[in-house]
């Protein structure tokens, strides 16, 4: 570990900028913008990716419902939901965790293989939670249906999502 120079705040009562009261966290060098860059999460030695709302609603609806190939579906889920994920579905129940909800996404795609989601507003975020309207069907028909994803995050991840099923716009 680098010596701390004593610069004579010491005498003023300040302390030197690198120690802190976080013991365990590393503290962030804001000159170096390299280190200040880095999320809290990777500094904190905690590994994960940390997604913004607006893009957790966008990439749920194509990379994970939206998704006909199992292998690639399972990785966005993994990397977009929290393991203890909960997703509520009016017409199907509660479905916890990353393989309830893997299989649950596959069975939807499975019924209209064909069917794309698309988004009909901009996603809208509050704090830790966030919702996207969207309608599905086949690419240059009318959409077949409609609906409203509700997302809490949690740490850069998917905790929590709720679907809800709208009139046709």
């Amino acid at each position: 570990m680098a010596q701390i120079e004593d610069t004579g705040d010491a005498a003023l009562g300040k302390r030197p900028a690198a120690q802190h009261d976080h013991p365990g966290v590393m503290p962030v060098d804001r000159t170096r913008p390299d280190v200040a860059s880095v999320p809290h999460s990777i500094r904190a030695g905690v590994a994960y990716m940390s997604h913004s709302i607006s893009t957790l609603l966008r990439r749920n609806l194509s990379d994970v419902f939206g998704e006909i190939d199992p292998v690639r579906r399972r990785a966005a889920l993994k990397e977009l939901f929290h393991e203890d994920a909960v997703f509520y579905d009016p017409n199907k129940g509660v479905h916890r965790g990353h393989a309830a909800i893997d299989h649950i996404a596959g069975v939807i795609k499975a019924t209209h293989p064909d069917f794309q989601y698309q988004p009909i507003a901009e996603p809208e975020a509050v704090g830790d939670g966030g919702r996207i309207k969207w309608v599905s069907g086949s690419p240059g028909a009318a959409p077949e249906y409609a609906g409203t994803d509700f997302i809490i995050a949690r740490d850069g991840k998917i905790a929590a999502l709720y679907l809800f099923f709208d009139p046709l716009p």
